[in-house]
């Protein structure tokens, strides 16, 4: 039906219009998911795909050490932003100038290379654009056949649609390779002409842009370009001269380029420090110490001339850690004498191992004590013969100096005074104060006892270094910091501001070795404190000077113990020519700012007792004194007695007046008074009392009550069964100085008399727990509870 043909024309037009329309927009929408769906959906970050080297920088950016990647390559990622432009232009212009307007492919460099590869058959031209490279890098291609060659581009393809141009160019400049196993911009810059590739200079920048091209023919020969380069580099920058007017000036500067460094050369510096660093630092490329280049080299020298001069003592090792106490960063560290001396196991790092810190804990007994009310630095303490339930601590010379205050008890390091305040510290006590620290390792509390005072305990260098740190930080312990690039660790306080000040003031006395007294004029203040381990295997000094905090340590390697091991005299040397060196190096070097406690102040004290002194001290000092907290009691050491004029004996009350007179006496204990006797120094002792006086002779606290010392408290005395009834146990108690005998009984028999300062000698017939008593001659007691047992 002719009338029906126009009808169904026209139906069939439009269905194939719509037909073309619904193709034409899912054309559309397929092309458009095809752009879009790889740039919205997340894709593995393109430095992820490759292992990359850690380069680690001292805190002013110079190289320490630049490692290789698991897969044996020089290569370290780093952003864009951190290339020299100077690079990148000369990359661009040598590699891909249009590299920012094409998809990825550019299909007029395709066809010049196939038509000068296999048409006119001179040199062999890919016509790769900078993308494609990249393919070949990421996914292993061998692009030198055709069927390469297309899965190049489509891997190319595929990387501009699921990446920005930017960081396509960043993954490219950070893995394309440089000669031998050098890959990445950055490997190269810090290698060949160490630097950051972010302070190329233009010469450097078109030497490395030339390289990719041809690697291995181009790669430097024993640290020099090479003809090949210098050839590919005069042709670059030729076409730089082109493009960038302004470079005409630059060509003077192309000679500098032509002494290249080598991996060979690479630097090796402060090892034990980036070693400890690298074991922390996981994968990151990039890792930038706190370390002062300067004064790691200065403390290795002095460690190595140190160990050099010293090696007629035994002394064959030292380790040594220099840390700025205000943010407490490392600044150098020397782990051994020599890193690579087998003799020695120079590899090992000393400043991390566990060792006996000898007296260096004292100074926190101290502060503890400060802040818990106990002492003063003017407190006298007293170092005598003493036991602690069973323990019986002696000092390092074997001898025993009587009464000294708590600051000299310091600077003397004198054990029995350490161990008495020891006993004294409730909570905290040291063993809670090292946890609170965070020191590592500690044994059950038990372990230690009071014998954790004298180091008893293990420590390593940094742990140490942590303690003394909050001395000067007012009471807070961090860590030491490797890492600039890192945050501080936060503080915890374990001293008052206050016992942190007047214990580094009480340090700040300590002579130097060979000083006749602390105080030098014009020298730099240094506050700090000695140790010597048992058995003479670890001698060590750590102290504060200006901002720094020093540890010095020397042992052997083996662990065994040398006689000329003592702290003062091989480890206090080195500290202080470090020191001096140090101060040589920086003429300026003060003392920071340390704050003021608030609630500190200054008080008189009677010089020999050091409590508050009485209307008969002689003579005053002053002291550091917390209001609220330190100890308030009044001197009882000097004390007025009445002599009756005609017997030379005390009077007795009631006193008649013009018969008797006034004598002033300093009434030390037994144990003191036979120290002094000891040392050719006899104190002046007050006479007994007139017989006729009878039981009014005593004069309520005008002695002290005797304190029993030997037997042991908390002790069980063996008894070996053959022996009973001859076997001796010593009885032995301190008195006044007013005490002229002490009487002894246990349980009720009466053992027997000795004198002030005596001892008597007890034969116990039968085992079992027994009171054991002293009795002086005012009157006053004391007793303790023993125990016998009988064993084979």
């Amino acid at each position: 039906d002719r009338r029906a043909a126009p009808q169904v024309t026209s139906a069939l037009r439009g269905t194939i219009v719509r037909w073309l329309r619904r193709a034409g927009l899912a054309g559309a929408g397929a092309a458009a998911a095809f752009w879009l769906l790889p740039r919205i959906v997340p894709h593995r970050p393109l430095r992820a795909r490759f292992a990359t080297s850690t380069a680690v920088y001292d805190a002013n950016g110079g190289l320490l050490r630049l490692t290789r990647s698991a897969d044996d390559k020089y290569r370290v990622w780093v952003a864009l932003d951190r290339i020299s432009p100077l690079l990148v232009n000369a990359t661009l212009l040598q590699e891909d100038r249009y590299f920012r307007l094409h998809p990825g492919v550019n299909p007029v460099a395709l066809v010049r290379g196939a038509w000068r590869s296999y048409v006119v058959r001179t040199r062999r031209e890919g016509g790769s654009t900078i993308t494609m490279q990249l393919a070949r890098l990421l996914y292993g291609i061998h692009s030198a056949t055709l069927g390469g060659k297309l899965v190049q581009v489509a891997r190319a393809v595929e990387l501009e649609l699921c990446y920005t141009k930017r960081e396509i160019l960043e993954a490219y400049l950070n893995l394309v390779p440089y000669g031998g196993n050098v890959e990445g911009a950055a490997a190269a810059s810090l290698i060949y002409f160490g630097k950051d590739p972010s302070r190329l200079n233009l010469p450097e920048a078109l030497t490395l842009a030339v390289l990719p091209q041809n690697p291995t023919r181009r790669a430097p020969i024993a640290g020099l370009a090479g003809v090949a380069l210098r050839a590919a580099r005069d042709v670059l920058y030729a076409r730089w001269r082109a493009t960038h007017p302004r470079a005409q000036g630059e060509a003077s500067l192309m000679q500098i380029a032509n002494r290249i460094g080598s991996p060979a050369e690479l630097p090796f510096r402060a090892p034990h420090l980036v070693d400890a660093v690298l074991a922390r630092a996981g994968a990151a490329p990039e890792v930038r110490t706190t370390l002062d280049r300067r004064l790691q080299d200065l403390l290795e020298r002095e460690i190595r001339a140190y160990v050099a001069t010293q090696a007629r003592l035994g002394v064959h090792n030292a380790a040594a850690m220099l840390v700025d106490a205000r943010t407490m960063d490392v600044k150098a560290l020397v782990g051994s004498a020599g890193f690579f001396r087998a003799d020695i196991a120079g590899q090992v790092n000393w400043t991390a191992a566990k060792r006996s810190p000898g007296s260096t804990l004292k100074p926190f007994i101290y502060a503890l004590g400060v802040d818990q009310g106990i002492l003063h630095p003017m407190t006298v303490l007293k170092d005598a013969p003493s036991a602690f339930g069973a323990y019986s601590p002696e000092n390092f010379d074997g001898r025993f100096v009587g009464p000294l205050t708590a600051k000299d008890a310091l600077i003397r390091s004198r054990n029995v005074p350490a161990v008495y305040v020891a006993a004294q510290l409730s909570k905290p006590d040291l063993y809670d104060f090292l946890e609170m620290s965070g020191v590592s390792g500690l044994r059950v509390r038990e372990y230690y006892g009071l014998a954790l005072v004298l180091g008893g305990g293990e420590l390593t260098m940094e742990e140490l270094i942590s303690l003394y740190g909050a001395l000067s930080n007012e009471g807070f312990v961090r860590p030491p910091r490797y890492r600039a690039d890192q945050l501080p660790a936060p503080g915890v306080r374990v001293l008052s501001p206050e016992a942190s000040y007047v214990t580094l003031d009480m340090l700040k006395d300590n002579p130097r070795p060979g000083d006749v007294s602390a105080a030098t004029p014009g020298r730099l203040t240094v506050y700090w404190k000695t140790g010597t381990s048992y058995g003479f295997r670890d001698a060590w000094t750590i102290g504060i000077f200006g901002p720094y905090i020093l540890a010095v340590w020397v042992r052997n390697f083996d662990g065994a113990g040398n006689p000329a091991f003592v702290g003062v005299q091989v480890a206090a040397p080195l500290f202080f020519q470090v020191v001096d060196a140090i101060e040589a190096q920086q003429p300026s070097l003060g003392e920071p700012v340390r704050r003021f406690p608030a609630n500190l102040s200054v008080v008189d004290v009677c010089a020999g007792s050091g409590d508050l002194p009485n209307a008969d001290c002689p003579r005053t000092v002053p002291t550091w004194f917390i209001p609220g907290k330190s100890p308030i009691r009044v001197s009882t050491l000097h004390q007025a007695l009445l002599i009756d004029d005609r017997t030379g004996l005390r009077a007795c009350p009631p006193y008649t007046a013009g018969r008797a007179h006034r004598v002033v006496y300093e009434m030390w204990g037994s144990d003191l008074l036979k120290l002094f006797q000891q040392a050719g120094l006899p104190r002046r002792t007050p006479p007994p009392f007139d017989p006729r006086c009878g039981a009014r002779a005593r004069e309520p606290g005008s002695d002290p009550a005797p304190q029993i010392t030997s037997p042991l408290r908390g002790v069980v005395y063996s008894l070996r069964a053959k022996r009973i009834g001859q076997e001796t146990i010593i009885l032995r108690a301190t008195t006044g100085a007013g005490v002229r005998e002490v009487y002894w009984f246990v349980g009720r028999s009466y053992i027997g008399t000795a004198p002030r300062g005596g001892t008597l000698a007890w034969k116990p017939q039968v085992p079992g727990a027994f009171i054991v008593r002293a009795v002086d001659d005012q009157g006053q007691a004391d007793s303790r509870l023993i125990e016998l047992a009988v064993v084979p």
